[in-house]
C-alpha cells in the first residue's frame, strides 16, 4: 500500500505565516525594546541600553505589592477553579443525566460573556452581600472567569480514556477515593495541570473584570498599570510590561512541556 505524504505548505502559504507572525510578535518586541532604554520617553531605536527602569519597577512599591497580589490571585483561583472543573469534567464526561447540555454550557459561559459585563455583574452582586474588597470574593470571581479553560483540558484527557483500568481497581477492592486518587488522576494529570496552567496565566493577566472588583488593597498587577497609564506614559511602563511578557512566555513554555500547546489550541490530548 503507498504511503501518502502531507502536502508541505507552498511558497506563498509560508510567507503569509511569517507576515502573520511578525505582524503578532512586533509590538510586544517594540515593548521588550523600549523598555531597555536609558532615556526618560518611549524612544526607539536607541543607542544605549540600560536596566534603568526594570530597577525603578522594582522599587515602585505599589507596583511589587501588586505584582504579589496577582502571583496570589492566580495561585489561589486556579487552583479553586481546578478542583470545581475536574469533577465537573468527570461528571459531563461519563454520565447523561437531564440538564447536561446545559450545564455545560454553563460552566462555559464565561468564555462567551464580554469580561466588562462580568465585572459590572460581579460589582453588583459583591455590593449586595458585603464583598467588595474582599481578596477571598476576588478570587472567587477570577475562578469564575478561568474555570473555562481547566473544564475544556479536562474533558479532553477524558476523551478516550480506558475505564479497564478503573473497573479493574474496583473488582480488587479499591473504594471510589482511592480509585480516583491512583488512577484516575495520575492518567489525566497532563490535562489537570495543563488546565491548572492555563487558568493561572488567563488570571495572571486579567484586567477588564478585575478593574471593577478589586480594592485598593487588592489592586492587580494588570490593573495597576492601566491606572499608572491614565496618569503618566513612560519606559517604566514598558519594563513592567516585559516582566508580564517573561512571565507569561514561561508560563507557555512549562505548558506546552506538560501538555502540549497543539492539544490545548485544538482541544484535544
Amino acid at each position: 500500500m503507498a504511503v501518502q505524504h502531507a502536502r508541505r505548505n507552498g511558497p506563498l502559504a509560508l510567507a503569509f505565516n511569517a507576515v502573520v507572525i511578525a505582524f503578532m510578535l512586533a509590538p510586544l518586541l517594540v515593548v521588550c525594546a523600549v523598555a531597555f532604554t536609558p532615556e526618560n520617553t518611549l524612544s526607539l531605536p536607541t543607542t544605549r541600553w540600560s536596566l534603568r527602569w526594570f530597577e525603578a519597577v522594582f522599587a515602585h512599591p505599589d507596583f511589587v505589592q501588586s505584582f504579589w497580589n496577582s502571583l496570589w490571585l492566580a495561585l489561589a483561583s486556579a487552583t479553586l477553579a481546578t478542583a470545581v472543573a475536574v469533577p465537573a469534567g468527570l461528571a459531563l464526561a461519563r454520565h447523561r443525566f437531564p440538564g447536561r447540555d446545559a450545564l455545560n454550557g454553563l460552566f462555559l459561559s464565561p468564555l462567551v460573556v464580554p469580561h466588562l459585563v462580568l465585572g459590572v455583574a460581579l460589582l453588583r452582586l459583591f455590593g449586595l452581600v458585603g464583598g467588595t474588597g474582599s481578596f477571598g470574593w476576588l478570587v472567587l470571581a477570577h475562578a469564575l472567569v478561568i474555570a473555562p479553560y481547566v473544564l475544556r483540558l479536562v474533558l479532553a484527557a477524558l476523551v478516550g480514556f480506558d475505564r479497564s483500568v478503573e473497573q479493574a481497581a474496583e473488582a480488587l477492592g479499591a473504594g471510589p477515593m482511592t480509585v480516583f486518587c491512583r488512577i484516575t488522576l495520575p492518567m489525566i494529570l497532563p490535562g489537570v495541570s495543563g488546565g491548572w496552567l492555563l487558568a493561572f496565566i488567563n488570571s495572571f493577566d486579567e484586567v477588564t473584570m478585575s478593574i471593577f472588583v478589586t480594592a485598593p488593597s487588592t489592586v492587580t498587577l494588570p490593573v495597576r498599570m492601566y491606572m499608572y497609564a491614565t496618569e503618566s506614559i513612560d519606559p517604566m511602563m514598558a519594563a513592567v510590561s516585559a516582566l508580564m511578557v517573561a512571565v507569561t512566555a514561561l508560563a507557555m513554555v512549562v505548558l506546552d512541556r506538560l501538555v502540549g500547546l497543539d492539544r490545548v489550541l485544538v482541544g484535544k490530548a
